[in-house]
C-alpha cells in the first residue's frame, strides 16, 4: 500500500498519471455520463486552486524579472525579441490554417435561415480606442481582484521600471519581498500539481458527458482539420523555428516540459496553467528565472497561436457554408486581421468570441453561422489552449537561449 502511495505522489510519475486520467476520464464520461456530470465540482475546485495563484504569481514574477534586470536596455532586448517571436509564431499558425483550408476545402453551402447565436449578438462593436484603454488599469486593486492579467502586467512593468530609479537599499528590499512572494507561489503550485491526475480525470469526464460523442461525429471533418493544423504547428512549425533560431534540439525540450500542454488541454485555460508553466520551464526546461518570469506571463495574455489558427479555419469554414468564395488576397487580409486582433483583444472579456464576431462582420458573413460550430468549441478550446501554452514555452526557451549566447559572446 505504501509503495502505491509513493508511486502516486512521485513527481516523475505525474505525466503517466495525467495521461491515465485523460483516458479514464473519457471512458467514465462516455459510459457513466450522469455520474460524470455530478462530479463537476471536483474539476472546478482544481482549476480554482490554480487560478488562485495566478494574479499574485504574475505580478511578483513580472516585477522580479524586470527589476532584476537592472536596467532598461536589458528590458528592451528581451521585450523586443519576445513580442517579435509571438507575432511571428501567430502569423505562421494562421498561414498553416489558410494553406490547410485550401488543400482540404471542407464545408458545403447551407442556408442561415433559422440559425441564431445569442451570445454573438451581445458582443459590443469593436473599438480600437476601447481596446487600447482596456490595457490601462484605472484601479490596480480592481484589476488584481478581477484577474485582469493584461492590466496587472502593465502595472507590474511600470512599477518595476519605477523601482529601478530608487535608492539601492529600497530597490533591494522590494526585490527581496517580491522574490519571496514569487517563490512561495511556485511552492504552492507544486503542491496543487500533485492533484493534477485527479483534476484532469474530473474535467475530461465532465466535458465528454456534457458534449456527448454524437456532436463529434457530426462535425468530424471540421474537428479533424482543426486538430491537424494545431498538431502540425505544435510538432513541426514551432520546433523548426526553435531549431533555426536557438540551435537546440526542440523535441528534447518539449519532452521535458510536456506536462504543461497536458495541463492546458485539461483546464482549457492559459491563465490557470501559468503557475505550472513557470515552475516546469525553469526546473525541467532550463529556462532562466528572469526570462520565464517575463515571457510566460506576457504570453498567457497575448500569445494565441492556437486561437488564431482555429479562428482562421472557422471563418473560412463558415465562408464555405455561406457559399462565399474568398480569393487568396481576401484570405491574406483575413490572416493579417487575425494576427492583429489576437494581440490586441487579449485583454477583453471573451476574447475569442469578440475576434470571431469582428472578423465575420468584416467579411460580411452572418454571425448566426457560429451556431453550427459552437457545439464543439469546448473540445477544440482545450486543444488550442494546449498549443497556445506550447508556443509560450518555445518562445521562452528561444529568447533565453539567444540572450544567454549573446552574453557569452561578449
Amino acid at each position: 500500500m505504501k509503495g502505491i502511495l509513493r508511486y502516486l505522489v512521485a513527481e516523475e510519475n505525474t505525466n503517466k498519471l495525467v495521461v491515465a486520467g485523460i483516458v479514464l476520464g473519457i471512458l467514465f464520461g462516455w459510459l457513466l455520463p450522469e455520474w460524470a456530470l455530478a462530479q463537476k465540482a471536483l474539476g472546478k475546485a482544481f482549476v480554482s486552486f490554480l487560478k488562485m495563484l495566478v494574479v499574485p504569481l504574475v505580478f511578483a514574477s513580472v516585477y522580479v524579472a524586470i527589476s532584476g534586470l537592472g536596467g532598461l536596455e536589458k528590458l528592451r532586448q528581451i521585450g523586443l525579441k519576445t513580442i517579435g517571436l509571438y507575432v511571428l509564431t501567430t502569423a505562421l499558425a494562421v498561414l498553416a490554417a489558410i494553406v490547410a483550408m485550401n488543400l482540404f476545402p471542407i464545408g458545403e453551402p447551407v442556408s442561415a435561415e433559422g440559425l441564431s447565436y445569442e451570445k454573438a449578438e451581445q458582443v459590443e462593436p469593436f473599438s480600437l480606442s476601447r481596446m487600447l484603454l482596456s490595457f490601462i488599469p484605472t484601479n490596480i486593486f480592481n484589476a488584481l481582484a478581477t484577474g485582469s492579467l493584461m492590466q496587472v502586467i502593465v502595472f507590474a512593468i511600470l512599477f518595476a521600471v519605477a523601482s529601478l530609479y530608487l535608492e539601492e537599499k529600497h530597490h533591494r528590499a522590494m526585490l527581496d519581498v517580491f522574490t519571496g512572494v514569487s517563490e512561495a507561489m511556485l511552492k504552492l503550485a507544486s503542491w496543487v500539481v500533485r492533484f493534477t491526475p485527479l483534476g484532469v480525470f474530473s474535467l475530461i469526464s465532465y466535458v465528454v458527458a456534457d458534449q456527448g460523442i454524437q456532436v463529434l461525429i457530426d462535425l468530424w471533418k471540421y474537428i479533424l482539420l482543426v486538430l491537424g493544423v494545431l498538431l502540425f504547428h505544435g510538432l513541426v512549425t514551432l520546433p523548426g523555428l526553435m531549431a533555426l533560431l536557438a540551435r537546440i534540439n526542440p523535441y528534447d525540450y518539449l519532452r521535458r516540459v510536456r506536462e504543461v500542454p497536458l495541463m492546458a488541454f485539461s483546464t482549457a485555460s492559459s491563465a490557470a496553467t501559468l503557475p505550472v508553466s513557470l515552475r516546469v520551464s525553469q526546473e525541467k526546461g532550463g529556462v532562466s528565472s528572469e526570462t520565464a518570469s517575463f515571457v510566460l506571463p506576457l504570453g498567457a495574455t497575448v500569445s494565441m497561436d492556437g486561437t488564431a489558427a482555429y479562428l482562421t479555419i472557422a471563418v473560412l469554414y463558415i465562408a464555405n457554408l455561406a457559399g462565399l468564395e474568398m480569393t487568396w488576397g481576401d484570405q491574406l487580409v483575413l490572416g493579417f486581421t487575425v494576427v492583429a486582433l489576437s494581440v490586441g483583444v487579449a485583454a477583453l472579456p471573451s476574447a475569442s468570441l469578440v475576434m470571431m464576431v469582428v472578423i465575420l462582420n468584416q467579411v460580411g458573413l452572418p454571425v448566426a453561422y457560429m451556431a453550427l460550430i459552437v457545439a464543439v468549441d469546448r473540445i477544440l478550446d482545450m486543444a488550442r489552449t494546449a498549443l497556445n501554452v506550447t508556443s509560450d514555452l518555445v518562445v521562452a526557451k528561444t529568447v533565453d537561449t539567444i540572450n544567454r549566447r549573446a552574453r557569452e559572446a561578449r
